[in-house]
């Protein structure tokens, strides 16, 4: 069964968060929430959410992805914290799945995961930063290997998808995908 971390800062994107959290859940996969530190998390419209564990708790464990949510402040708090950087350099370097949503591609970026890459984000974040070798796209989702980032709560449920289809399999991400009746 796949792994996947998802960190979650004071001022996260709710609909993000629990999205990406509900739908790999729902394929099977193996979710580990982890707060910054041992507060329960604030999002950024208000709601509580209370992570499974500290990050610090959670790395030590290993995880075939790692995916941010985005929101603000939460990705700059996800940003500013040095274990997060050195987190995503390691999963990459070990050829596993980093991936973001909404303001959260930045921490990628920063972290030097997208160099060479293409990938979006929320409007106003990677395509005004002028990024060299990062290839920006309007597109709801970007896969560009092991790398997935997306644009925002609005494209939440159509990344957390492509995160089961990676992990997962295309069969999987389909019958994930029936469940939720989108059509």
């Amino acid at each position: 069964m796949p792994t996947v971390l998802v960190p979650l800062a004071q001022g996260c994107e709710e609909l993000e968060a629990v999205t990406i959290v509900d739908i790999l859940r729902r394929a099977g996969v193996d979710v580990v929430t982890a707060g910054l530190d041992k507060t329960p998390v604030k999002a950024s419209r208000g709601v509580t959410i209370i992570p499974d564990m500290t990050l610090d708790e959670a790395l030590k464990q290993n995880y075939d992805m790692v995916a941010l949510p985005g929101g603000l402040p939460g990705a700059d708090n996800l940003n500013n914290d040095t274990r997060i950087h050195d987190l995503l350099k390691k999963m990459a370097a070990g050829g596993k799945f980093t991936a973001a949503i909404c303001a959260a591609p930045v921490v990628l970026a920063k972290a030097g995961l997208l160099k060479g890459k293409k990938a979006t984000s929320y409007p106003g974040f990677l395509d005004k930063m002028a990024l060299p070798g990062v290839t920006f796209a309007n597109q709801a989702v970007v896969k560009d290997g092991k790398v997935i980032t997306s644009r925002g709560p609005g494209t939440a449920m159509d990344f957390a998808l492509e995160l089961v289809e990676s992990l997962c399999g295309a069969e999987t991400r389909k019958k994930v995908e029936s469940g939720l009746v989108r059509t």
